[in-house]
């Protein structure tokens, strides 16, 4: 990554700074009406829920343990299961130091579009966060891994476009449930420091953790990369292809007015939030949505919430396209700032070797598709070298095939589709109780 930042100085402090002295003037003149209450922050939140219908409360958790191995030396992977809504349960590989003393503090990673918890970078993330000294949840998102109909990866099977209103805000609404899930997973386990829970998102997981970050108050930290890039009416999100998981859902939070401020004002009142992206992702848009994008999308966001406090910060990688970046020594430097890892300090992580994912890849047999082997994509990414090892789906599952050809209907999109549409055309017909709370 090229940068013009001192060697060993942060990029998430260098955009600070930046930020704290370009803001000065803008918090002189800001009109404190327009700032949001408490009152207002809770009945917001409450209404994103009831639009995109996450159940409240949240199901019970259940959890189930299926094993666990070592991936690495000091680093226990746990196979576990979890209830989400429609009774259905969210597969998971739990990562973790395996030593702990005292509290640690907790990740959730959600993915993004045909990624699952057997893509290099879930287990890349679980691991190296894992040896940082945190609790780290990575889950196959619906229609992925073993949530697939035919327990399959990188299908997009989400995607599909289901041709009845309200199941679009349905599907939007269920990721957001599922990755609050692993917020609920996190806090069950006393291990975890309640006060420490970090989520990660990259590309449609960028959005999913925009929508959950701005409702769910247990979350401390938010770093978002490949997105966070939330824009007005009839624009990229609104205009998406991705009808199920992006455009549906937001076009339903239209409500909110100002909806990206809107949102990023409710993840400050929630705790700090950083968006990494690199100037050349046209996946979402970047080269149309840089700094003065943002600059104007904080200044709005610094009105609603009555002040600069943990509205968020950006940093652009230059050069960069669509990848992953919470798992470079920048990004683990904010994070260790934000969460206090156990195991590792923000000078330590300094001192940590870096690699370039193409070379991991090639030193350790991990196949990178073409699009990920580009030098602006997963290849040229220049990440912590912590010895993450190559890891299998076989070793990522976490049922037997046939447990789960069993209890298939417990974790498929098949289930999920059938309740979604059910639930759909009873609101359509008044039934109150299928129309969200």
């Amino acid at each position: 990554m090229k940068s013009k930042r001192k060697k060993d100085y942060p990029v998430w402090r260098a955009a600070l700074r930046w930020i704290f002295s370009a803001a000065l003037g803008v918090c002189v003149v800001m009109p404190v009406r327009a700032q949001l209450t408490d009152s207002q922050v809770q009945a917001m939140r409450a209404k994103i829920r009831a639009a995109l219908f996450v159940p409240n409360p949240l199901p019970a958790l259940d959890a189930k343990s299926y094993g666990s191995f070592a991936p690495e030396p000091g680093v226990i992977a746990e196979r576990v299961t979890y209830a989400t809504e429609y009774g259905l349960r969210i597969p998971a590989i739990v990562y973790r130091p395996e030593k702990i003393r005292g509290k640690i503090p907790g990740i959730v990673v959600v993915n993004g579009h045909g990624a699952d918890k057997a893509s290099w970078y879930s287990w890349y993330t679980g691991v190296e966060y894992a040896r940082a000294g945190a609790m780290v949840v990575t889950y196959d998102p619906i229609g992925e891994g073993e949530r697939n109909d035919e327990h399959k990866d990188a299908t997009g099977e989400h995607d599909r476009v289901i041709d009845v209103p309200g199941v679009p805000e349905r599907m939007g609404g269920a990721m957001m449930t599922d990755a609050m899930q692993g917020v609920s997973y996190l806090l069950s386990r006393q291990e975890v420091d309640a006060r420490r829970i970090g989520m990660l998102g990259f590309s449609m997981g960028s959005f999913v953790v925009s929508l959950t970050g701005a409702v769910d108050a247990r979350i401390h930290a938010v770093f978002l990369t490949g997105g966070g890039d939330l824009d007005g009416p009839g624009g990229y999100w609104d205009a998406s292809h991705m009808v199920m998981c992006q455009s549906g859902p937001y076009k339903a939070l239209k409500f909110l007015g100002d909806r990206s401020a809107a949102i990023f004002a409710l993840q400050a009142r929630r705790g700090p939030t950083f968006i990494w992206n690199g100037t050349a992702d046209t996946v979402v848009a970047i080269p149309e949505h840089g700094p003065e994008f943002f600059d104007d999308l904080r200044k709005r966001t610094i009105v609603l919430n009555g002040s600069e406090k943990n509205v968020f910060t950006t940093y652009f990688d230059p050069g960069a396209s669509h990848r992953p970046a919470w798992v470079t020594k920048p990004a683990a430097e904010w994070l260790a700032e934000q969460l206090h890892f156990a195991n590792w300090s923000v000078k330590k992580i300094a001192k940590l070797p870096t690699i370039r994912i193409a070379d991991w890849a090639a030193k350790n047999g991990v196949h990178l598709n073409r699009s990920a082997e580009r030098e602006d994509r997963d290849g040229g990414l220049l990440v912590l070298d912590v010895d993450v090892p190559k890891l299998t789906p076989e070793q990522l599952s976490v049922l037997p095939m046939a447990e789960w050809e069993r209890e298939r209907a417990q974790f498929v999109y098949a289930s999920w589709a059938a309740d979604a549409i059910a639930d759909a055309k009873r609101a359509s017909a008044g039934d109150p109780a299928a129309a969200g709370d």
